[in-house]
Formats: structure tokens, C-alpha cells, sequence
């Protein structure tokens, strides 16, 4: 199969960060093996992280092995569908409550192991598209009675939720992170006669992911030069 017809239909689409860390890594392989020199390498990066759209990246690892084999393996790895056994407590780090009231978790905050969400008639707002992630699982237990739970998360994290709803609406969009490493988000709950969703907010990042990627980048650089 023509690999180059394969993925035409992409070229025009927004590269997104997890994009640009992909090809970074295919640089970075490059530089280890000797294919490009600390100056090549350095220039396709610099290039790779400016780039907008997945069309601009094709060019800085055309030439490279490694860009052949990336386009042969799925672009997103399965996030687990429970938390790892013994890893998340059972007690919340915090508890989020409204009871006809409204309640609102946002910003930049630090995200624990466990949050529990109670909404009695009224309304409870977690949004983690700037928080910091300090684990990589994080669930979210919610409970709506005549209320409502929104939770909202960056776009480059997995999400996963199990629940229902007596009388109520239970919907978590199912999102799969192109980082393995990337933090991953369980959203369970029950909504009676209420409402609990949660879903990515589009344009939302976690900054903390690239930036362990840039580190790592770097430090290969590092590494290579000092030889």
C-alpha cells in the first residue's frame, strides 16, 4: 500500500502536540543511531515543534526509517478501562459538593488520586483541562440527585467512565490519549434524576506532558554531544 496516498487525506489536518512529539522521537532515535548529526537535529526540531499542520511535519522525517515504521503502528494506545488494583485510595484527596448551590473546581490546581463530586439539587463543575496531574490515574466518583456533575479534561488524556442513571442521564465520551503516559481519567457515578457527563474540552492541553517529551528530547541531545 502506497503509504504517502495512505495519509494525504491528513496532511491538511492541526498537528496536535502529541503529533509533534511522535515525530520528535522519530528525530531523536535518528540523532542516537547516527542518521543525523547534533545540527540536523536540532534544525528538524526546532522545525517539528513550529509546525501546524500534520502536512509540515511529513518533510522532517521523510528520510528516516523510523517515519515508515510510525505510520505502520496505531496512532493511540488503549487506556485500561479500571484503575490499576491498589493504586488509587479509597478515601478522596477532596470532596467537591453542592447542595443547592453551585460548586466549582478550575484553574490551575493540583489534581489528586480521588475526587468525590455530590450534587443534591444543585450543581458541581470539575474542570482539570489546566490542572496539574500529578498521578497518572485519577478517578472521579459522582453522585447526582436532582443535580448536576460536569467534569471537563484536556484533550491529551485518556477518559473513562462506568455508571448510570435512574431517571437520569450517565455519558462520559470514551478518549484514548496518543501517550501511553499520558494521565488517564475514571469517571464513575450514578444520576438520579439528574445528570453527570464528562467529556474533553477541545483546544486544552496538558502542558506537563510535552514538557517531560522536550526534556526528554533535550536530554538525548545532551547525551550525544558530551560523546
Amino acid at each position: 500500500m502506497d503509504l504517502e496516498k495512505q495519509t494525504a487525506p491528513a496532511a491538511e489536518l492541526r498537528a496536535s502536540d502529541a503529533d509533534r512529539d511522535r515525530f520528535a522521537d522519530i528525530l531523536r532515535d535518528a540523532l542516537a543511531e547516527g542518521r543525523l548529526t547534533a545540527e540536523e537535529h536540532a534544525e528538524r526540531v526546532e522545525g517539528v515543534y513550529r509546525a501546524k499542520t500534520v502536512g509540515e511535519l511529513e518533510p522532517y522525517v521523510r528520510d528516516l526509517p523510523g517515519a515508515h515504521q510510525a505510520r505502520a503502528t496505531p496512532a493511540y494506545a488503549s487506556a485500561p478501562h479500571r484503575p490499576t488494583a491498589g493504586a488509587i485510595p479509597a478515601d478522596p484527596d477532596e470532596n467537591v459538593v453542592a447542595v443547592f448551590s453551585a460548586t466549582v473546581r478550575k484553574g490551575r490546581w493540583r489534581a489528586g488520586r480521588r475526587i468525590h463530586a455530590y450534587s443534591i439539587f444543585g450543581s458541581v463543575e470539575i474542570d482539570l483541562s489546566e490542572a496539574i496531574f500529578e498521578y497518572q490515574q485519577v478517578v472521579i466518583k459522582a453522585w447526582s440527585v436532582f443535580g448536576n456533575v460536569e467534569v471537563r479534561v484536556p484533550e491529551n488524556v485518556s477518559l473513562r467512565g462506568t455508571g448510570g442513571g435512574v431517571f437520569g442521564n450517565f455519558e462520559v465520551d470514551t478518549l484514548d490519549a496518543a501517550d501511553p503516559d499520558a494521565p488517564v481519567v475514571f469517571v464513575d457515578g450514578w444520576a438520579v434524576l439528574g445528570n453527570i457527563e464528562a467529556r474533553p474540552k477541545r483546544g486544552k492541553l496538558v502542558a506537563d506532558i510535552r514538557h517531560r517529551v522536550h526534556r526528554k528530547v533535550e536530554k538525548g541531545l545532551r547525551k550525544h554531544l558530551d560523546h
